[in-house]
């Protein structure tokens, strides 16, 4: 992969408008890629449906622009990749690695230990749904052993799927492909040769890695940046009622955020025009100074 041209993304759920923490994950993989005369892409991660938030795609975009992010070629919406999603869900199943689970969240609960996220399934449909009935999903078996990489920010990440996380949902039978399913299709058709994304993620890249196996995909370098948490350390999100970036002010955001990433920008980028700002990080940016955290506190 190191002959390989750099192929960067940026993948926002629609959820609410970009706010101070996405906005740090764009800026960082916006500028990893083209410091290194990389591709960037923008992918919509809009499966979810449920909480997509009407216009925030938009949205979202149009303050990417403002803040002098531009991606390469067409915005890629997971909603119109459903037929690439079964095409793996079928490989998966040909390949013995995927079966139907009947059980619902609260007998998952109720006889399941908890893991590093939710219940560790228990296994208990993994030799076949009981009589009578239901599928409600479908799991992937999990195996063994620890699964790891280098993150290029966190240093060496391990975990046992098996043990920590268990057999994991990939589909669901009201139709919902799950994010770790539809990341790793998406990721592999675009050519994506390294993810900078938040270190809220990180959990899930074993997952991602033992999928990219399974269906013989190749693999990514990854990078996880801290997530920007308020001083009582709730993660910004629509959830915590973070404020959006404000268009008007985007060359102040793009300054708190390389502060945030470690980059030391002189104080006098924050009243500069955003193309200056951007320039700056381009010509500056050092991925080894990010801070080696997996959450960090915001400037007020």
């Amino acid at each position: 992969m190191s002959s390989q041209p750099y192929r960067g993304r940026f993948a926002p759920s629609p959820s609410g408008p970009l706010h101070f923490g996405s906005l740090v994950a764009a800026l960082a993989s916006y500028v990893d890629a083209r410091s290194r005369g990389g591709t960037w892409l923008v992918r919509i991660e809009d499966l979810d449906r449920p909480r997509v938030v009407a216009g925030a795609a938009d949205g979202i975009l149009r303050t990417l622009e403002t803040c002098g992010m531009e991606w390469d070629g067409p915005v890629v919406y997971q909603s119109r990749r459903k037929e690439a999603y079964h095409h793996a869900l079928h490989e998966l199943r040909r390949g013995g690695a995927l079966y139907a689970c009947a059980c619902s969240r609260r007998e998952i609960v109720d006889s399941a230990l908890a893991g590093i996220e939710g219940y560790v399934y228990p296994g208990t449909c993994r030799n076949g749904v009981p009589m009578g009935r239901r599928a409600r999903a479908w799991r992937v078996r999990t195996r063994a052993g620890r699964y790891g990489f280098m993150d290029a920010v966190q240093s060496p990440v391990e975990q046992d799927i098996e043990c920590e996380i268990g057999d994991f949902v990939v589909y669901r039978v009201d139709g919902i492909f799950a994010y770790q399913l539809a990341v790793v299709v998406d990721d592999a058709e675009q050519g994506i040769t390294d993810v900078v994304r938040g270190a809220d993620l990180i959990e899930s890249t074993p997952r991602q890695i033992y999928l990219q196996t399974l269906l013989r995909l190749p693999s990514v370098r990854y990078a996880h940046v801290p997530v920007a948490v308020s001083g009582r350390g709730e993660k910004f999100s629509k959830q915590t009622h973070a404020p959006p970036i404000a268009r008007t002010n985007a060359a102040q955001a793009l300054h708190a955020a390389l502060r945030f990433l470690g980059q030391s920008p002189p104080p006098e980028l924050a009243a500069a025009a955003v193309a200056d700002a951007i320039r700056w990080a381009l010509a500056n940016w050092q991925l080894d100074r990010v801070p080696r955290a997996r959450t960090a506190p915001a400037e007020k």
